[in-house]
């Protein structure tokens, strides 16, 4: 059963930093692209980051400079790093395989992990 479960999400202010976590099990997670998605309230889904499974990353300009993807596949985990949050980044964070660039049709979805950043 191919399982990716996002752990990490909070209640955040201004400026702070947040750790994104995602476990994948189930599947071959080196072999795949990976990518953070995310869905705020009202809003549709918006393309976060993303790595290549040879580790290339790619990040939406919204989050540039500010987030860190990073794959650790002996673990299979894929992490975020988030600094400076604001709080248009409150949303649902998921993690999704098969893709590392822009949204588009993922293999996997994780069911996500609520982030809210507010003063």
């Amino acid at each position: 059963e191919v399982q990716l479960v996002e752990s990490g999400g909070g209640l955040m202010q201004p400026g702070e930093s947040l750790r994104l976590s995602c476990a994948a099990s189930g599947f071959t997670f080196s072999n795949f692209a990976m990518s953070w998605v995310r869905q705020g309230p009202g809003t549709g889904l918006e393309w976060v980051a993303g790595i290549a499974s040879r580790g290339a990353t790619y990040y939406a300009d919204s989050v540039k400079g500010r987030f860190t993807i990073s794959r650790d596949n002996a673990k299979n985990t894929l992490l975020l790093e988030m600094t400076n949050l604001k709080t248009e980044d409150s949303a649902v964070y998921s993690c999704a395989a098969g893709r590392s660039s822009g949204l588009g049709t993922y293999a996997y979805r994780g069911q996500g992990n609520q982030v809210t950043v507010s003063a």
